[in-house]
């Protein structure tokens, strides 16, 4: 009601006023339709499209309204715990809203990212993992999300070289004394990771093909209990990231051999060799990323993208993450992608080379 005047159900035909408007003889029905004005549907296309691009700056403003929260899918204190940890709370400052960390673990990875995979691409549901399951999906447990269709990348948030840690009672102290003792005793030398599948047993199988040898493979569930089964004598060493294995390499528990990445990060030492620095051409880099279930507004993944970079580049943000063998790594979202491709591309090609396998 507007003014007074009724508006009659069948105003939207727009009748023709002569013929359908005041003769009672003729039905609604035979009433004939006033043809649409050429381009009328183009005209209104175009401008559902300029409305949405006015929108999306729009958005971006005014997000987020609530708490974030990031869901983590591995246990609290391994790499990918500890850089979500440091990057919400910033993150939370930045915005101004709390970002609330869930470690939702099991399947190694797979169910935590599947939860965002399934969540409401609004922004609010965030993953912060590895990228096992983008760059080694054969490796993993049967995933009822496909990771190239249902997730976006954002940006990555961390990249670093695992380490090779033993028992400070272990007989080898170096690359190839751990090489001389494998051939001694084929299959008997046990090394620890944070489950089957994860980049860390590919990296311990890469390792044990280019030395030549058989290790036994004695999967934890998660990278610090890794860590701690060889601090304990349960395993002569282990796959761990820097991460879980900092604290006790500082304590004196365990003993770094080398690390699997080529290239040396900024927080470690000099005497840490890499394993293609001693003769094994492996090239094992562990990266955490930032990722939203697909559909989530580009505006949105933007403003994330550029944040979270901004925080990685803050100094007082790379030590602390420097702090917990973590190196910080700031890439864009164009280049995360790219990265990501390559990466796929590699690990299948390690993945036939090293025969291995993970029951599904």
């Amino acid at each position: 009601m507007i003014a007074g005047r009724r508006f009659p159900m069948h105003a939207g035909l727009a009748l023709p006023p002569a013929a359908c408007g005041s003769s009672s003889d003729r039905s609604l029905r035979s009433c004939p339709r006033r043809p649409f004005r050429k381009g009328a549907i183009g005209h209104a296309i175009t401008s559902m499209l300029v409305l949405l691009l006015l929108a999306a700056p729009a958005l971006a403003q005014i997000y987020p309204t609530k708490p974030i929260r990031m869901i983590v899918p591995y246990p609290a204190g391994g790499v990918a715990d500890v850089s979500a940890r440091i990057v919400a709370q910033k993150l939370g400052e930045s915005l101004g809203q709390q970002v609330v960390i869930e470690n939702r673990a099991g399947a190694s990875g797979t169910l935590g990212a599947n939860a965002v995979a399934k969540a409401a691409p609004d922004g609010y549901t965030l993953l912060l993992s590895p990228g096992d399951f983008v760059t080694m999906p054969t490796l993993l447990p049967p995933m009822t999300f496909d990771p190239d269709k249902d997730l976006v990348p954002i940006t990555m948030v961390s990249r670093n070289p695992l380490l090779l840690v033993a028992n400070t009672g272990a007989a080898f102290g170096n690359v190839k004394e751990l090489l001389a003792a494998a051939k001694a005793n084929p299959g008997h030398i046990a090394y620890s990771t944070p489950g089957n599948g994860t980049i860390n047993h590919l990296a311990g199988e890469w390792f044990a093909i280019e030395g030549g040898v058989k290790f036994l493979h004695v999967p934890y569930r998660g990278g610090v209990a890794s860590a701690n089964g060889v601090a304990a004598g349960d395993v002569p060493f282990g796959v761990v990231s820097p991460s879980s294995g900092a604290a006790l390499v500082d304590a004196g528990k365990v003993k770094v051999i080398a690390l699997t990445g080529a290239e040396r990060p900024s927080f470690a030492p000099a005497d840490w060799p890499t394993l293609t620095e001693s003769g094994i051409p492996v090239d094992v880099v562990l990266w955490n990323g930032l990722f939203a279930p697909a559909g989530t507004p580009p505006a949105i993944v933007n403003k994330l993208d550029q944040e979270v970079g901004r925080i990685l580049r803050d100094e007082s943000v790379r030590k602390l993450l420097n702090a917990a063998g973590i190196e910080a790594s700031a890439v864009s979202q164009a280049a995360f992608v790219e990265l990501i491709h390559k990466e796929a591309a590699r690990y299948t090609r390690t993945i036939e080379k090293t025969g291995i396998r993970v029951e599904r």
